[in-house]
């Protein structure tokens, strides 16, 4: 049987993620942050002021487990949590100084792990990667299930 790669897809998607975590990890370890903890400071510094249950949702984790997670970052003095205007009983979570300078770190690390990453990748391969990439997305998002029919007609509009 011929196969040009899909049927591994799955498998290298997670081994790329997996062996990117790991490095950036690595590097990042002297922030004084757990993984889950920056990934939490990565989430509110793209959507600071976010609703605490917000986060739960966006971090794929129970809300007991990000209230006990922003605790610590609070304690740790990365996190403020303040209530909203419109409604008490909601907690909104922003970054303090401490940690917009630790996102500014964060987010060169990772420049410098997706570059290494894509080593020997051409500038149009690493283009057409990123699109494809975010059709899966697309594609996998509940709201956008694809047709057959709205495949087809994507195919077409490409040939």
């Amino acid at each position: 049987m011929v196969s040009d790669g899909i049927d591994r897809l799955g498998f290298l998607i997670h081994d790329v993620q997996r062996l990117m975590r790991k490095r950036f990890e690595a590097r990042a370890s002297g922030l004084g942050l757990s993984s889950a903890q920056w990934r939490l400071l990565v989430r509110v510094a793209k959507e600071d002021g976010v609703a605490q249950a917000r986060l739960a949702e966006l971090l794929e984790i129970e809300p007991i487990s990000v209230s006990r997670l922003v605790d610590r970052m609070e304690e740790g003095g990365w996190i403020e949590r303040r209530s909203d205007a419109a409604d008490r009983r909601v907690r909104m979570i922003f970054l303090t100084p401490k940690a917009s300078d630790a996102y500014a770190v964060i987010k060169s690390i990772a420049g410098e792990v997706y570059e290494e990453s894509l080593v020997g990748v051409k500038p149009e391969a690493r283009r057409v990667l990123v699109e494809g990439l975010e059709a899966m997305v697309r594609n996998l998002t509940d709201d956008e299930t694809p047709s057959i029919e709205k495949v087809k007609n994507t195919e077409g509009a490409a040939a």
